[in-house]
């Protein structure tokens, strides 16, 4: 089994402000806005938050420089109650270019599992405004996961299901023709080695938690993060991919420090070398 921590959500370049973190500690991962050339007409006010759609909310945080009508590049797709779906919908992720083509050097297949993680934020609302809570830090946060239950290769599949219509990874595939463009779709329930977890294969965490954290506390830069002290890769035949330079990594008394890469989309972790990671894991999911 490999575990791939999978950066997603607005960044610096795309919506160019952090996702929310709410006062009573729910996570929101906002998704980036599609290309001008994107087709689709999923904007971001037809997308459900709980009681509220994300057009207010997106509205708000990048004061009015996305707008609630922009068309939403939604993926991953993690949660069932985002739009109206039908009775057969899963949850699905999609890559292409460099990004997909590292998963398939590392032999990313069934049964492997991505966390997702993106860059947090405290808000809270001030006159039915939402903002920033000054003074709160920039944090690196998982916020989901998908496990791989089954892969389709967009550029060669002739018989897509209808229902797959919808994503940004078909209908934008003139777009990604050439770029290895991959759905990847989860099971219906999470399978871990030697574990039962009860879990479905797909979904978000509730809740912010210091587990769920990566940055360091009080760290200067959310890209430098405290991590289990097992991620050390000295002494294993490998590390997490991206982060093989031994300067970015400082083993402490208990954690192991990184200085993660700003740049790149999957990290992929082999758990045959570190199978301390399947306890983490079960752990986070719990």
């Amino acid at each position: 089994m490999r575990i791939i921590l999978s950066r997603k959500g607005f960044d610096s370049s795309y919506g160019g402000k952090p996702s929310p973190i709410f006062s009573d500690g729910t996570l929101c991962s906002l998704p980036i806005p599609e290309g001008k050339r994107g087709q689709q007409a999923t904007c971001y006010d037809d997308i459900c938050f709980g009681n509220h759609s994300l057009g207010h909310l997106v509205e708000d945080l990048t004061n009015g420089k996305v707008k609630a009508s922009r068309r939403v590049h939604l993926d991953p797709d993690l949660c069932p109650g985002s739009l109206p779906r039908r009775s057969y919908w899963r949850p699905l992720f999609g890559q292409t270019g460099a990004a997909e083509g590292h998963l398939r050097n590392r032999g990313i297949s069934s049964g492997d599992l991505f966390l997702f993680f993106g860059w947090f934020r405290e808000v809270e609302q001030v006159n039915n405004r939402y903002r920033y809570v000054k003074a709160a830090p920039d944090l690196h946060v998982l916020f989901g996961w998908l496990q791989i239950g089954a892969r389709i290769d967009v550029e060669t599949e002739t018989d897509l299901p209808d229902w797959l219509t919808y994503h940004p990874h078909v209908y934008n595939r003139d777009r990604y023709s050439q770029h290895a463009n991959t759905l990847y779709l989860a099971p219906s329930t999470l399978k871990l080695p030697s574990r039962s977890l009860n879990q479905p294969g797909a979904g978000t965490f509730p809740q912010f938690s210091a587990a769920l954290q990566l940055t360091a506390p009080a760290a200067a830069s959310r890209s430098l993060w405290e991590l289990p002290r097992w991620f050390y890769p000295a002494g294993r035949p490998s590390a997490l991919s991206y982060h093989t330079k031994p300067n970015r990594w400082q083993l402490g008394n208990r954690s192991t420090y990184l200085r993660s890469v700003c740049q790149g989309q999957e990290f992929v972790l082999d758990c045959q070398h570190y199978p301390e990671a399947i306890n983490w894991v079960a752990a986070l999911l719990t």
